[in-house]
Formats: C-alpha cells, sequence, structure tokens
C-alpha cells in the first residue's frame, strides 16, 4: 500500500477521492481530539468539536495552502473552533475544581497521578490564551514556528507570550502548594 504525503491525499480529496480524506481523518483525528480536550477539558465536547474541526477540513480543502504544512493549518482549524467553543459557553478564567473531569482521557495509557491531576486542574485555571500555547508546545510538541503559524501571531510574539504562560502556570501551581514560589 502506498504511503501518500498530506499534500498529496488532499489533492486526491479535491479531485473526488473520499478514501483520501479517510486517511487524513484517520491519521490526524486522535491528535485533534487530544488538542480540542486539553483546550475543553471535557470528554463530550471534545468530540462534538473534534467532528466540527474534520467537517470545516472537509469543507475548506480547497482553500488550503500547500506552500503550508497540512497539520498546522488543520491545528490552527481545532484550536480556533475549541476557543470559540469557550467563547460561547463563557469558559473564560476560572473552572471550579468539581468541573476538571475525572474521566481518563483516550490516550492515557496509565492510571493519573494525584501530581497529573492537580497540573491539569492548575492548566485550566489559566487563560485559555496561554492554555493554548502551553498544550501546542509542551503536550503536543509544536516547534515555535508551527505555533506561530498555528495562532496566526509572530514567532517572537509566541515565545514572549508562552514565557508569560509558563510563569502564570507555575504561580497557579504555587498557589496549589504543587512547587514553592521563588
Amino acid at each position: 500500500m502506498i504511503e501518500y504525503d498530506d499534500n498529496e491525499l488532499v489533492k486526491r480529496c479535491l479531485s473526488g477521492n473520499e478514501s483520501a480524506f479517510e486517511t487524513l481523518f484517520d491519521r490526524y483525528q486522535k491528535t485533534i481530539y487530544n488538542v480540542v480536550y486539553h483546550m475543553v477539558h471535557n470528554l463530550d465536547e471534545a468530540e462534538e468539536i473534534t467532528q466540527r474541526v474534520f467537517v470545516k477540513v472537509y469543507n475548506s480543502l480547497g482553500r488550503f495552502n500547500p506552500k503550508f504544512k497540512f497539520f498546522s493549518w488543520m491545528y490552527k482549524i481545532a484550536v480556533n473552533e475549541s476557543l470559540n467553543d469557550l467563547k460561547q459557553k463563557k469558559q473564560f478564567d476560572l473552572i471550579t475544581e468539581d468541573f476538571v473531569s475525572q474521566d481518563k482521557r483516550p490516550d492515557e495509557i496509565y492510571e493519573k497521578t494525584e501530581a497529573k491531576e492537580k497540573i491539569e486542574y492548575a492548566l485550566m485555571r489559566i487563560h485559555k490564551d496561554y492554555r493554548a500555547l502551553i498544550i501546542l508546545k509542551h503536550i503536543n510538541g509544536c516547534s515555535y514556528d508551527e505555533i506561530a503559524e498555528i495562532l496566526d501571531i509572530p514567532e517572537k510574539k509566541v515565545k514572549s507570550r508562552l514565557f508569560t504562560a509558563r510563569n502564570l502556570l507555575k504561580e497557579t501551581l504555587a498557589d496549589m502548594g504543587m512547587i514553592e514560589n521563588d
């Protein structure tokens, strides 16, 4: 079986090959779901938003510019859909501790530790824009360049805002007694 790159699969989709989109879906569904889940921290909403992302991707394939990376373009759609959902639900800053889902995420192979749960809770307490940066960099392993492309901001701003995001997370963890504040 031939393994096509993303741009070739997009071309095939645009020429009517439905199995090409299925391949893209299979390739990125779990990754997109994880990005969305870390943004909204709700299993059902993450599933719904992920579906919307793939519908939007499918309907927008004709506008995809192949000089950019396909996954960055799709991540950007996923982050924007997640942010739009948060805006609609007015979940801007603080989320109560009982709101944080106790369900295990599909990507978890091992049992959550108490520390991991507290870190996730702290992450949910920082503003969604900073949360997105931490998720993209530290959970999904995106480069500064990729984050800049996804969020449509200069790379310098990514680095500056990520520095702020890390400090906010550190302060939140310190307030929770997880780490000592310098």
